[in-house]
């Protein structure tokens, strides 16, 4: 399934947060949302990417944005990479990756001459309507939470 596009209605979704709660749609609704997907929990890439979003939270989270992590590991696997790394904000836990398929975060990749299906590292901004108003459909995990709050200030406040 190919990446959502710029205007299009973002999927339903109901996941499990790092502490079990339940996380949806219509729960982030009303504010924008930045929701990333990411392979897996404390690898050196997705280490990288969740850190710079912690370290650029405080001023996401001042542009009105709620920032959701979304990976294929458990809720307990969330919760141990949030307290090891300080994540202040939401990790959901996509074990079927159904989310990440809706969403078009899903599809064909390759690392060491082997193609397989996983999750394609990209991101996505959520309008208050549940829009989505940006799509990274290819990241660089070391400045991708600054480069969202760039984006962020010049749209969302």
């Amino acid at each position: 399934m190919p990446f959502l596009s710029v205007d299009s209605q973002a999927p339903d979704f109901s996941l499990k947060d790092q502490f079990g709660n339940e996380v949806s749609l219509s729960s982030v609704k009303g504010t924008w949302a930045v929701i990333y997907f990411y392979p897996k929990d404390d690898t050196p890439g997705c280490t990288k990417e969740a850190c710079n979003f912690r370290d650029n939270y405080g001023a996401i989270a001042a542009t009105g944005a709620t920032v959701l992590g979304v990976s294929a590991d458990s809720a307990a696997s969330h919760q141990k990479f949030a307290q090891k790394y300080e994540l202040p904000f939401t990790l959901l836990a996509d074990e079927g990756n159904q989310m990440a398929r809706s969403f078009g975060a899903w599809g064909p990749k390759s690392m060491y001459g082997k193609t397989y299906e996983g999750i394609i590292r990209s991101t996505y901004v959520l309008n208050p309507e549940g829009r989505v108003a940006r799509v990274w459909p290819k990241v660089k995990p070391d400045s991708h939470g600054a480069e969202v709050l760039e984006w962020l200030k010049a749209h969302a406040g």
